[in-house]
């Protein structure tokens, strides 16, 4: 996957340029030493160390961390077949037995790792809650925790492979129900959860009628794929709930809401908890940049030079869009110092040179990508000195992506030339600096959405709701097969003894 190499930098007047490297303040700012600004009314939490609440809920609430935002399982899966996420073969380094060019051009396989790496997290998780469950029997509020949990799991496994295994007992795996069933399942648990769930945030990081209210959007919004009866009026109903609410509301500003100092921004529904010592798993920076770029931010380990973006998808964004600012990385890399770096094992065939240039072309998928090819991931953005896992918590459920929901779901009832559908795609764009829209196609309102959303993990079903799964991509060709809608069943789990599992159409068996 990776490979560790020497690197150096040379004084930054010999190149009279700056980095473009998106640092979320001004570098010398993350050096301080003050004591961090405790945070009142968010429940029994510990602040100081972004601990979980004392409720005895964590075994179960902790599992969102595995495959959420690291190279592997659901995000791996959700990204990179997608077309806002790459990685490109560099020579020797990530090929993996040609997994990641498989993903990317939807050669999908029942043994692709990822794919059996979401189901087992999922299910990890829902095992976790039915284990707690009987537990708590005696106390709502915990049950109700449990279960609006147990059905966001339930929810990957519904929009990842359709018809899984319903499993409700500890002990018990279950057996395969249709993707009806799982759809009518996740909906009947998390209406049961609302009265019972916290009406304003509550703990932070746990279930709340918001975040059950946001999930049933979502669920909702994508029923007619999931069992072909569409609910978009339903899906309206929820996120006027969460709006009405108003237990959370627009950040003001839209790095805030994925800066490592993003604790409890007035987004968050509903997140990972993320942070370096008590919650790690987040490993974005190093997931994305450039070996020498450990220079740029002192990092404690060497980055693995994998994840960019496309170069379409970039240039999807306004040059204006603060978004486009705040996501990707790109241009001359200095280190801490403002001397420019270098990779001395270079491809001599890079026009860059020595000196790393994060440039939006990547010249080719594989086998000889050149290694600082590609826009790097910045939304969540990175601090000095930062160990492997990363301080940002990561968004499950955000204020912005219920607005789009709205937009998208009356849209569809209405036509897109729906004004408060129109207005409300609006408020996005004018936090973004940019021009807001006075007419809309589906096109333009998926463009909206990816570039909004980018690698919060929904990019696959947005693209999937709006048939656009299979269309060509840069180093991709068309795959029109709507079996491809869905993930295979992995062969891991079919071969397990009595699994009882039926395959998804349209993949080998063995």
């Amino acid at each position: 996957m990776k490979q560790f190499i020497k690197y150096t930098s040379i004084t930054a007047l010999m190149f009279g340029v700056l980095s473009c490297t998106n640092l979320d303040e001004q570098i010398k700012s993350n050096f301080t030493t003050a004591a961090p600004v405790l945070n009142p009314g968010v429940g029994v939490r510990d602040n100081l160390n972004k601990g979980t609440p004392t409720d005895g809920l964590s075994g179960a609430f902790t599992k969102l961390a595995d495959g959420t935002a690291t190279n592997g399982g659901f995000f791996q899966a959700s990204e990179l077949g997608t077309d806002e996420a790459v990685i490109a073969q560099k020579g020797g380094d990530w090929f993996d037995g040609g997994v990641y060019i498989a993903l990317h051009k939807h050669q999908l396989s029942p043994v692709t790792a990822s794919i059996n790496d979401a189901w087992n997290q999922a299910y990890a998780g829902i095992f976790q809650c039915n284990d707690i469950l009987p537990t708590v029997a005696s106390d709502p509020a915990k049950v109700a925790q449990l279960r609006f949990l147990r059905a966001y799991f339930y929810w990957r496994l519904c929009d990842m492979f359709g018809n899984v295994k319903l499993s409700t007992l500890p002990g018990n795996t279950g057996a395969q129900v249709s993707r009806t069933t799982i759809f009518n399942f996740i909906e009947t648990e998390l209406l049961a959860a609302v009265p019972d769930l916290p009406a304003g945030k509550g703990d932070y990081a746990r279930g709340n009628q918001s975040a059950a209210w946001a999930l049933l959007c979502r669920l909702y919004l994508n029923a007619e794929v999931y069992t072909g009866t569409p609910r978009y009026a339903d899906a309206v109903t929820m996120a006027n709930n969460v709006i009405n609410r108003a237990a959370f509301s627009l950040s003001p500003e839209y790095k805030d809401i994925f800066s490592y100092r993003n604790l409890d921004n007035v987004e968050h529904i509903f997140v990972v908890p993320f942070d370096e010592t008590t919650q790690t798993g987040m490993n974005i920076a190093q997931m994305t940049l450039h070996y020498p770029s450990q220079l740029t931010y002192n990092l404690a380990e060497q980055p693995w030079n994998g994840y960019a973006t496309l170069e379409e998808f970039y240039n999807s964004y306004d040059p204006a869009d603060k978004r486009r600012t705040n996501n990707f990385i790109v241009g001359p890399q200095v280190d801490v110092a403002g001397n420019p770096i270098l990779d001395l094992a270079f491809d001599k065939a890079d026009e860059d040179g020595a000196p790393i240039n994060y440039t939006p072309k990547i010249n080719e998928l594989f086998p000889n990508s050149s290694r600082q090819a590609g826009a790097r991931l910045g939304k969540f953005s990175f601090k000095l000195k930062q160990r492997q896992s990363m301080d940002n918590d990561y968004p499950l459920l955000r204020w912005s992506e219920v607005l789009l929901n709205k937009a998208e779901a009356l849209f569809r009832m209405n036509g897109y030339g729906d004004a408060t559908g129109l207005a409300t795609v609006n408020i996005l764009r004018a936090r973004a600096g940019v021009t807001p829209f006075v007419s809309l196609t589906a096109g333009q309102f998926l463009a909206e959405r990816g570039r909004e959303l980018f690698i919060e993990g929904l990019r696959r079903s947005d693209l999937i709701r709006f048939g656009a799964y299979g269309n060509a991509w840069w180093e991709k060709p068309a795959v029109n097969n709507p079996n491809f809608n869905l993930m295979a069943i992995p062969l891991q789990q079919m071969q397990v003894p009595g699994a009882g599992l039926t395959q998804n159409p349209g993949y080998p068996t063995n």
